[in-house]
């Protein structure tokens, strides 16, 4: 098949090469709704209808219908019969929305999280998409930065867990036979999670050994998986930017980690070397770039307009060139496309497939395992015969889906006060928006008033709008805005119990929430079965398992706010007012709610932790086991968490890093011993010198429920 594909690459001419290396939207095509609105755009980016006719891929097509026309009227003009690569983002979702990422993060279950990333495929492909572009397995610390919600949080170790599911759930085992799977494409190479002031497209700095250590995890954990592209990053990395970063494409992704896929920019980070300051004009960007090894140039044209010419003056090699188209007709090849350009594609299936049954269960269950309880003052759950006042502007709003999530429907989303009708009589609920996302009136909060005044309990459906969060939605004030805040204000005036459900994309300061309101249920941005989710939660035929995968920071003055941080030479102790130490005066240093925590409508209880050695050789290991107990009266599912502090390394090493978890599930006053192994391969970091090893010495077992919360075991390493 490879010698097909070099056969095909020799009867192609420069030009047609080049043409591959582009990657246009939808509307350049003719076939595409509209019929391709091309004169405009190609003026625009000064292409000619040659460049479109020989283009390798296309960005935003779906729809069976639309695709096929594209194909067909691509293959028709193509000299060679090249099909083209129908790419698009997917990111909890096709049809069927899931949560968004940082939601399945925090269910901390890696099987549903294959099975959301199964469907989603499974719809897009027979829509007739190819590739998707996801997972983002981005690191992220700082909440006030909008694409939070597209990662699964501030672990690298979680991270690379979801990293892995998620390619499964895409591609499967098999993407040239199994047509209901699409290739991934992990994002965003690298460190784009990491922008100063939380801002998007910022300049991201940092020590080479942070970046290894901390960020560069998921990524690698994704291509071992088999994921078959890689999107660079907007942001420089150590001063240069991600997508002419010879050193980050070429001689780490490359040549270290044996990377042979597809590598393509994000939309028009090519050109914007220019803006950047590393390129003077197109030409140079597109130099810079295809020799920092990006394969495919999203939308602009700089390769387009410019490598032939590169070429011809003898600056460039054409075998640089052809480098790139091979991996590109390699990856169509692996998909199938040239013995079956309309792979998968089926108006038959996308009618009997999209938004089924079995599809919006899987997302509901997700869903149920997403959301985080963070407050619980014997509320919840509710009884079935209370009185319920639904208050809010997410009350009856369809906008529960989230950012990237551009063909669901808020039409077909579940809302809260649908949900609440399968539970109870229409006749123990009452409705009132009580405000805006940012606005509220008089009137607003007495129709909240009279809604809620007879009511036994206030459920307060809160948060961000979708916009206020994703690419480009970064806030500086990350609380709840205004008008919610002076909405609970109200609400708590009528002295009754006061439960608040959060939608949002991000972490949030939760003052004037979390201590003004009797319980608190992080739901994030839930999906299509919002409302069924959430009323399985709030009156308890579900029981919410979910654990936090992101900090909630006390102040977004803490920012960037996480667990496995370093202690410092001065650290605070249990003396608060030493003025002398690391320390705020106006607010604490720890997070308002730390990495891992969660409430059950049950209790577990932790016993020490016993290790079957205290001695730790370079090829023995280590069990470090607890007994957790439910203490509660009704079944829960916990999440145990285990972490290793190393006491003293060769550089500062963090104060615990999650090194495993195991999700069990316990009826009352039962017990289970949970086991994790201990082994020197765990111990191991990067040093200044970068080397990946351990060193000799003390080094805690630390096993719990949350990140702080945590029974402690000594040993020793002695190779």
């Amino acid at each position: 098949m490879e010698k097909n594909m070099e056969n095909l690459l020799e009867q192609m001419t420069l030009e047609e090469k080049i043409a591959q290396l582009m990657q246009l939207a939808t509307f350049f095509y003719k076939g595409a709704a509209g019929d391709g609105e091309i004169t405009g755009p190609l003026e625009d980016m000064g292409i000619t209808n040659e460049v479109v006719q020989n283009s390798g891929s296309v960005l935003g097509a779906s729809g069976a219908k639309e695709v096929s026309n594209i194909q067909k009227e691509h293959l028709a003009d193509n000299r060679l019969g090249i099909p083209l690569l129908m790419m698009a983002d997917i990111v909890h979702g096709f049809k069927t929305i899931f949560p968004v990422p940082l939601a399945i993060g925090c269910s901390w279950d890696q099987e549903l999280a294959e099975k959301s990333a199964e469907i989603a495929a499974k719809e897009a492909s027979v829509s007739g998409v190819h590739v998707t572009f996801a997972p983002m397995v981005d690191l992220v610390r700082d909440p006030r930065w909008g694409r939070v919600m597209e990662s699964t949080g501030e672990d690298p170790f979680l991270n690379a867990v979801f990293a892995k599911a998620f390619v499964r759930g895409f591609q499967g085992d098999d993407l040239t036979h199994d047509h209901f799977r699409v290739a991934a494409c992990v994002k965003h190479f690298a460190a784009y999670g990491a922008p100063e002031g939380g801002r998007d497209y910022n300049t991201v700095n940092m020590s080479e050994r942070q970046l290894l250590e901390s960020y560069l995890p998921a990524y690698k954990a994704a291509l071992d998986e088999g994921c078959e592209m890689v999107m660079t990053a907007f942001n420089t990395v150590d001063g240069i930017p991600a997508s002419g970063n010879k050193k980050l494409m070429r001689d780490l992704l490359r040549d270290e980690w044996g990377f042979d896929g597809v590598i393509i920019s994000d939309w028009g980070a090519v050109k914007e070397l220019i803006p950047h300051g590393v390129a003077e004009d197109e030409r140079e960007a597109a130099k810079k770039a295809l020799e920092a090894g990006v394969d495919i140039e999203m939308m602009t044209a700089c390769y387009a307009k410019s490598l032939q010419e590169l070429v011809e003056s003898g600056e460039m090699s054409e075998s640089l060139i052809d480098e790139s188209v091979l991996r590109i007709l390699q990856l169509k090849n692996k998909l199938g496309l040239f013995e079956n350009p309309y792979r998968g594609t089926s108006e038959e299936l996308e009618e009997e497939l999209i938004m089924s049954t079995e599809h919006r269960k899987v997302a509901k269950e997700l869903a149920v395992k997403s959301c985080v309880l963070l407050k619980n003052e014997n509320v919840l759950p509710l009884k079935k015969n209370q009185k319920v006042a639904i208050v809010g502007p997410f009350a009856t709003n369809g906008d529960v889906l989230g950012p990237w999530s551009w063909h669901g429907s808020r039409d077909d989303a579940v809302k809260v006060y649908d949900g609440f009708l399968t539970k109870t009589a229409a006749s123990n609920i009452t409705v009132a928006k009580g405000s805006d996302i940012e606005t509220v009136t008089e009137d607003q909060l007495t129709e909240a008033v009279n809604a809620a005044k007879d009511a036994d309990v206030i459920v307060l459906a809160v948060g961000e709008e979708s916009e206020m969060s994703g690419e480009g939605g970064c806030r500086a004030d990350i609380k709840l805005p205004e008008a919610q805040l002076t909405l609970i204000q109200k609400m708590k005036e009528l002295d009754k119990p006061l439960v608040t459900v959060l939608f949002n994309g991000r972490p949030l300061d939760l003052h004037g929430i979390i201590d003004q309101t009797d319980a608190v249920l992080e739901a994030w941005y839930p999906g299509t079965e919002a409302g069924h989710a959430i009323a399985d939660l709030l009156y308890g035929d579900a029981n919410p398992s979910g654990r936090l995968s992101m900090s909630f920071p006390y102040s977004v003055g803490q920012v960037p706010v996480y667990y496995n941080c370093f202690n410092t030479g001065r650290p605070q102790g249990d003396d608060k007012q030493e003025r002398y130490v690391t320390h705020y005066l106006d607010i604490p240093n720890e997070p308002l709610l730390p990495f891992g925590y969660g409430l059950s409508y049950t209790t577990f209880a932790y016993s020490e932790v016993s290790l079957s050695s205290e001695k730790l050789s370079g090829d023995s290991e280590i069990k470090a086991s607890v007994h957790v107990t439910n203490t509660g009266n009704v079944a829960g599912e916990e999440t145990v968490q285990f972490y290793i502090r190393d006491i003293a390394g060769e550089v500062v090493r963090p104060l615990r890093e999650l090194k495993g978890y195991e999700k069990i599930m316990l009826n009352p006053g039962e017990t289970k011993v949970v086991t994790f192994t201990i082994t020197e391969e765990q111990l191991r970091y990067y040093h200044s010198d970068l080397s990946f090893t351990s060193d000799n010495g003390a080094f805690q077992a630390l096993i719990g429920p949350n990140s702080n919360d945590l029974a402690i075991g000594n040993f020793y390493l002695k190779k």
